[in-house]
């Protein structure tokens, strides 16, 4: 009788500790794929905005021959931006980038015409648009490395993690003194 109820506790014991595991497994693969989808979704955005950069440049090469420097700041920045690996690095390099289009923004205000051209308002239109993507994207991110790194941290949830080697994710964060900084603009 007593080997039985101890076999029959034992057996229980193990069943709900299987139990929890599962079920920490799960809820650790699940944030770790969706912080994973939303890192893909930032690449997506990021891709429309870098598929837009040249057109753009294009455009105002039309009005704007002299600005050669310019031009080449943006593009430079473009192709840093699209070798980033992490996100730590994808931010720095976003920064540098939104400060060279904000830069190339300001340039367009002294150009009447161009201010005018349609291709040059849908493309700016376009870049707003996908800027405002971006943000979304990079909220939804930093929302499941949070929920991730939370996780990851809690007991007895990190015994499982380290069980399974599930590494803190970096947030994807700008520069704020950057992007409030007014872009200079130098004729």
């Amino acid at each position: 009788m007593d080997t039985t109820v101890i076999l029959m506790v034992l057996l229980v014991i193990v069943v709900l500790v299987t139990l929890w595991f599962v079920a920490v497994y799960n809820g650790l693969i699940k944030l770790k794929v969706r912080t994973s989808e939303a890192w893909s979704d930032i690449d997506v955005q990021l891709k429309r905005r870098y598929d837009l950069i040249p057109n753009l440049i294009n455009t105002v090469k039309g009005y704007a021959t002299h600005e050669r420097e310019l031009f080449e700041k943006v593009t430079k920045a473009r192709a840093n931006a699209m070798n980033a690996q992490n996100p730590e690095e994808k931010a720095g390099a976003e920064n540098m980038l939104s400060g060279t289009l904000k830069s190339l923004f300001a340039v367009s205000e002294n150009y009447p015409d161009l201010k005018a051209n349609t291709n040059f308002l849908e493309l700016q239109r376009e870049l707003s648009d996908t800027e405002n993507k971006i943000q979304a994207s990079r909220r939804f991110y930093n929302g499941n490395v949070r929920d991730l790194n939370t996780k990851i941290q809690i007991f007895p949830d990190s015994i499982v993690a380290g069980m399974l080697n599930i590494q803190k994710r970096e947030f994807f964060e700008i520069d704020e003194p950057k992007e409030k900084e007014v872009p200079t603009v130098q004729f």
